[in-house]
């Protein structure tokens, strides 16, 4: 087992993130100490972890990475992924069309007609 200092370190979450994650029972200790409170982790414990730094890297919200862990069966995390890089692929599309709106609008507060941008 390992203690939340070790265990910080191992899985490239903060102590504060794994307080804050045992808090809202996202990822729970499997064992704390009634002497002294230290909150361990096990090797189970682990691999949620990095499912959780990864999904977190991967812009899921607290919420979506609590359905992913609690609701919905790991078998569908390639699915749930696809899902997730689908709306990031369409948020990337609503960006680029707004900075071409931007553009846009800039070249007409410039007195840049839209026949002189094709020549």
């Amino acid at each position: 087992m390992y203690r939340v200092g070790e265990f910080a370190l191992m899985t490239e979450l903060t102590k504060e993130t794994l307080r804050y994650y045992a808090e809202i029972k996202l990822l729970e200790p499997v064992y704390i100490d009634p002497a002294n409170s230290y909150s361990y982790y096990d090797n189970n414990s682990y691999l949620t972890a990095r499912l959780l730094f990864y999904l977190r890297k991967f812009d899921f919200s607290i919420q979506e990475m609590l359905e992913v862990v609690k609701q919905r069966s790991l078998d569908e995390l390639e699915e749930i992924l696809q899902e997730k890089k689908n709306k990031l692929k369409q948020q990337v599309t609503e960006i680029e069309s707004l900075i071409n709106v931007i553009d846009e609008f800039i070249d007409y507060g410039n007195g840049v007609e839209e026949n002189d941008s094709m020549e």
